[in-house]
């Protein structure tokens, strides 16, 4: 153990109750921000995962037709192309071409062709507007979690059955629908019976609430829509590249493709002012903690006056007795962050396991966390910032002292 290292840990028992305080509020500081961290970033990473696996990395729908301006200068005519003239032709037209052109992008990793429409359902209790979604199975299942989102029934029910459907959880609620019941669909100006082979349930009570799956030949028929499709469901294998995937595919194939940030964008940066927030809520404790820890080492400067000019004299530099006040900091501040961390874990655990219903936006029925070694990286690098400029204003100041000048009473 280094001199420097001794005479810092004997600073330190001399203020023991407010060094015990200061250290037990970077603990709970470091602590919290684990915990707030862990839980705003995972149930955003939550609803991240639902919404891929119900409406795919990128969807892809209305073809774009750009169309010509023209003007005429000095007697000559010219043409030219302005976003404003672009124009949306709705669907589809060639699902097969455009399927076999999207394919040719390595990112893609699953690509389901969607026949949607309305229709007014008709349990045996109450009638309801929703929407059809004609798939084919096995290519929903390379772009979607339905396998793992049906909650009443079979999978297996709704491929042997061509007149099976699959209806959300909240739309079979309201209708009074169970697993084998008959219903009637209108749409078209004409009416179809179809049986309930399953119920499911994304979380999203939007989707719960209006969609239903059903074999894609016989959505063409009952919505009179025998050729196309309404929209292309793509799966990535690097969802965070979608927003440049999408901008090459909308080039390149001249669609309109639609990433999953920007489509909802507007729940992930509320998801994002939450997770700034609590950051910056948690780390006042840090802050007070570390207000707390400058007061305590300058009460050290100011009482430990004498023995700072002994050791002055006996040939400690500037620098020996500043590095001594930042060690007296590191100290707390090391023991603090590692306590900090085992308090973290410990609580974010036991957050874990704590039951909670949520329907909404997602559905769970615990408290969802995100284990990510940045949240106590970030919790360490802002206790250092916060502990370290307290501490070097004590340092300075202590550095600053003259042995001289303590014994003419002198010293400010």
């Amino acid at each position: 153990m280094s001199p420097n290292f001794r005479i810092a840990l004997r600073f330190l028992t001399a203020k023991r109750r407010s060094m015990f305080m200061s250290l037990a509020g970077i603990v709970f500081g470091v602590g919290f921000f684990i915990v707030t961290q862990a839980q705003t970033s995972g149930f955003e990473e939550f609803f991240i995962k639902t919404i891929l696996g119900t409406n795919g990395a990128i969807r892809i729908e209305d073809g774009i037709q750009d169309t010509l301006k023209s003007m005429s200068t000095d007697g000559s005519n010219f043409a030219f192309e302005h976003r404003d003239s672009v124009r949306y032709v709705e669907g589809i037209q060639e699902p097969d071409r455009l399927r076999a052109a999207v394919a040719q992008f390595e990112n893609v990793t699953g690509i389901a062709e969607v026949v949607s429409g309305a229709v007014l359902v008709r349990g045996s209790i109450r009638s309801d507007s929703a929407r059809v979604f004609g798939v084919n199975i096995t290519d929903l299942l390379k772009v979607s979690d339905i396998g793992q989102q049906i909650v009443f029934g079979h999978l297996n029910d709704f491929r042997i059955n061509p007149t099976g459907v699959m209806v959300g959880r909240v739309l079979a609620s309201r209708l009074g629908l169970n697993v084998g019941d008959p219903i009637t669909l209108e749409a078209s100006g004409q009416l179809r019976h179809y049986r309930v082979v399953a119920v499911f349930e994304t979380g999203v009570s939007e989707i719960d609430r209006q969609r239903m799956y059903m074999h894609m030949q016989e959505c063409r028929s009952l919505l009179q829509k025998p050729n196309g499709a309404s929209f292309l469901q793509v799966a990535l294998a690097n969802r965070d590249r979608a927003p440049a995937d999408a901008e090459h595919m909308q080039r390149t194939l001249q669609y309109a493709v639609n990433p999953w940030q920007v489509r909802e964008k507007t729940w992930l940066e509320v998801f994002r002012a939450l997770r700034v927030s609590s950051a910056l809520t948690v780390s006042t404790i840090i802050l007070i903690s570390g207000l707390g820890m400058f007061n305590t080492l300058a009460m050290i400067v100011m009482e430990k006056t004498k023995e700072i000019s002994i050791l002055r004299s006996m040939g400690y530099t500037r620098q020996d007795i500043a590095r001594i006040f930042l060690l007296q900091g590191a100290i707390v501040l090391t023991g603090g962050v590692i306590l900090g961390w085992i308090f973290g874990a410990t609580v974010t655990y036991m957050v874990s396991r704590l039951p909670i219903r949520i329907r909404g936006i997602f559905s769970t029925d615990s408290f969802v966390v995100e284990w990510s070694l940045w949240h106590y990286l970030a919790a360490a690098a802002t206790a250092t910032v916060v502990v370290m400029a307290a501490s070097f204003i004590p340092a300075r100041r202590a550095a600053r002292l003259e042995p001289g000048d303590v014994i003419r009473g002198t010293s400010q």
